[in-house]
């Protein structure tokens, strides 16, 4: 058994090799890296009851945190962190470098406490810093490595620039990983393999997060951690098992760059939560919780969304100022939102080709969108708006622009990439959507990104001295970018979309939510849906919410079943004519809370599929029994005070009420039948009392 193991952990190798020399062929790195994770991944993941004891942060679980972080981040001994200048990396000669560790600062507002560990090459002008912080209530960390050429000549060649290249001690491990977005139906699937002596490589497609997200949950026998990484390109994240643990090393994946003079750039984000347990939930939850409190922005909150326009829609704008107007009071008192996709602009034949105008289209709206802004604010509501800024058409006012200055932007076919990696270029682009972003009185700012910038990025490099100089120039002035729209928009939201959720990662997390998860969930051109488009929905929350408690895509209303499908913290509805479900808003009310697979995820129609939102006091358990699954489903809920005795109320049935310890509701728990099928059963629980 373990002789077939190695050689398909070989063999998973091998592709995954094959799929980093895919070039720009997204199609084959697709395929490659889903039929080698396929080799070692199991998608059937099950989790042993964990109770709320168990989950709570530890002191051990803090110690271990700041053991690790100060003697690998903090140090000037056993940096976690590499990279080469000529030929000699950072960790074997430490000599070349002087290090000095600042002092730590106070707690943050989120309870951060962050340090500055400054390096200086020896031997030119090359200077590093490492900005770090812990967030010890959490037993968490991150960092970034940044780069400077401070002297006055061209720096020898940068390679191997990792963000981290370091070893935790978590014995012989498991990691747990989710797909991306494709799209297709099990888009964001929880995946475990087991970590091998050789290596395990994830990364982006050609710029974007599709067939893996950048979060990895490392279970081992001697302890965990969740590895997050924050990269918007091409990031590169390898495992390997080791004597004592894993040896896990981030990069952006091709970066072999000499610096001119004053020239900066920085690594990947990394983060790492530490956990002692053998059940990886309790990674989960401290990672989600994590976010929720240290990473997401405070302007961030559960949101709902009504869909005002679509790409296709021509209502002039007082037209639309008439539609918001005729909300029904019920339907608004539940939008938060309202939301006008792509289309509003200035185009030639269809929506796309007038990426780049990012004015309103006169004809429709002589006034701008102000009018329409104003309306919506009246009833106390957000407006929510499309863009994508960085794609550009030929004849918009961006390429028109563009085109008078060398190096704004960057050609590939018929779609442009505006070239943020010139800071000229990202000012000029800051300007203009801010200004846009005021004008039109939006307060939810929807970016979209629907193309691969690799190979744009790396023909931009030029010389073959200066490869992934773009992405890093590029990725860098996005986030500056984002932060300066925020700044000059006070309280603006950030939708995170990129062809749905393929821009998920750690500092995206940090500015943005995703409201469209999957272009999945997207109507066909004949206006169908996917026929698995509900069971698709139910999956994906499923498995993206074991890392990020917030995300969104569209709530269809035609049945409970339909509505309670696309339970999410962030729902858009398409129409004001809409089913409304006092039990989901319940639901939504824990789901940024502790999250429980109760099953696994999947979209057969055969098997039930059951999650839990909420802790230890209250909270409330979704299960869909599908159209071909058993009636009868045995209801185990999980992370409960065991002596704690619960009250269990179902939201359709008023004479269903059980009393059970929190022992009994996770070890047996209690038998529900679903009265008709399809159907979507939502519990509630609620403590009573601990003994």
């Amino acid at each position: 058994m373990l002789k077939w193991k190695s050689l398909l952990c070989i063999l998973q190798s091998l592709l995954l090799l094959v799929s980093q020399l895919s070039g720009y062929n997204y199609g084959l790195k697709q395929k490659t890296d889903r039929a080698a994770l396929s080799l070692t991944g199991a998608g059937d993941c099950a989790f042993a009851p964990i109770d709320a004891d168990a989950l709570r942060v530890t002191d051990a679980e803090k110690a271990r945190c700041r053991a690790w972080y100060d003697a690998h981040i903090r140090t000037a001994d056993s940096p976690a962190y590499d990279l080469t200048v000529g030929t000699r990396s950072l960790q074997r000669h430490l000599n070349d470098w002087a290090i000095d560790v600042g002092e730590e600062s106070a707690p943050d507002a989120r309870g951060g406490k962050t340090s500055v560990i400054s390096l200086r090459h020896k031997k030119s002008g090359l200077r590093a810093w490492v900005e770090a912080t812990i967030y010890e209530d959490f037993a968490a960390c991150e960092w970034t490595v940044h780069l400077q050429n401070a002297g006055t000549v061209r720096s020898a060649v940068i390679k191997d620039f990792y963000a981290a290249d370091c070893r935790l001690q978590t014995g012989q491990t498991d990691v747990y990983y989710s797909r991306g977005s494709l799209p297709a139906a099990d888009d964001y699937a929880l995946q475990c393999a087991a970590v091998c002596p050789t290596p395990l490589l994830f990364s982006a497609t050609c710029g974007r997060t599709e067939t893996v997200l950048p979060f990895f949950n490392l279970c081992g026998k001697n302890g965990g951690a969740v590895a997050a990484v924050g990269w918007t390109g091409q990031w590169q994240t390898t495992l390997c098992q080791t004597l004592r643990g894993v040896r896990l090393r981030v990069k952006q994946a091709q970066f072999c760059a000499a610096l001119e003079p004053g020239e900066r750039v920085r690594s990947p984000l990394v983060s790492l939560t530490f956990y002692n347990h053998q059940n990886a939930l309790k990674g989960f939850e401290m990672f989600r919780q994590m976010l929720l409190h240290c990473v997401y922005p405070t302007s961030v909150q559960p949101m709902r969304s009504l869909l005002l326009a679509n790409e296709f829609c021509t209502l002039t704008c007082d037209e639309l100022i008439e539609k918001v107007k005729a909300t029904p009071p019920e339907v608004l008192a539940a939008t938060d939102a309202f939301w006008m996709d792509a289309g509003w602009y200035t185009y030639q034949t269809d929506w796309y080709d007038g990426v780049g105008n990012w004015t309103p289209d006169p004809a429709r709206f002589p006034n701008g969108l102000r009018p329409l802004a104003d309306a919506i604010e009246q009833t106390g509501k957000r407006f929510l708006l499309w863009y994508e800024p960085e794609r550009v058409r030929e004849g918009t006012r961006l390429y028109e622009e563009g085109k008078l200055h060398d190096g704004w932007i960057a050609e590939e076919g018929d779609n442009l990439l505006w070239n943020l990696a010139n800071d000229d270029a990202c000012a000029y682009l800051t300007d203009y959507i801010s200004d846009s972003l005021i004008q039109n009185g939006v307060s939810v700012y929807r970016q979209d990104f629907n193309f691969y910038p690799l190979q744009y990025w790396h023909k931009t490099d030029r010389v073959p001295w200066r490869l992934g100089i773009s992405e890093n120039h590029y990725v860098t002035n996005l986030y500056r970018y984002l932060d300066t729209l925020c700044a000059r928009v006070p309280g603006l939201i950030i939708d995170n979309c990129a062809s749905g959720g393929k821009r998920l990662d750690l500092e995206m997390c940090r500015r943005s939510v995703p409201l469209w998860r999957s272009d999945y969930n997207c109507v066909n051109a004949d206006g169908s849906m996917q026929p698995d488009v509900l069971e698709a929905t139910q999956a994906m929350t499923h498995g993206l919410s074991f890392w990020l408690p917030y995300s969104g895509t569209v709530q269809h209303t035609d049945s409970l079943y339909a509505t309670r499908s696309g339970l999410l913290t962030h729902p858009m509805r398409m129409s004001a004519d809409t089913l409304q479900d006092p039990a989901e808003e319940t639901v939504r009310t824990f789901m940024d809370d502790n999250y429980f697979p109760l099953t696994d995820g999947n979209t057969d129609t055969n098997k039930p599929l059951a999650m839990q939102f909420g802790n230890e006091t209250a909270g409330a358990a979704v299960i869909y029994i599908r159209k071909d699954a058993p009636a009868d489903f045995t209801l185990r809920l999980n992370g409960l005070s065991k002596d704690g005795v619960y009250t269990l109320f179902d939201a359709d049935d008023p004479t269903f009420c059980e009393h059970k310890t929190g022992a009994y509701l996770m070890e047996t728990g209690v038998t529900l039948t679903a009265k008709e099928k399809p159907a979507a059963v939502i519990i509630t629980y609620s403590i009573n009392n601990a003994s």
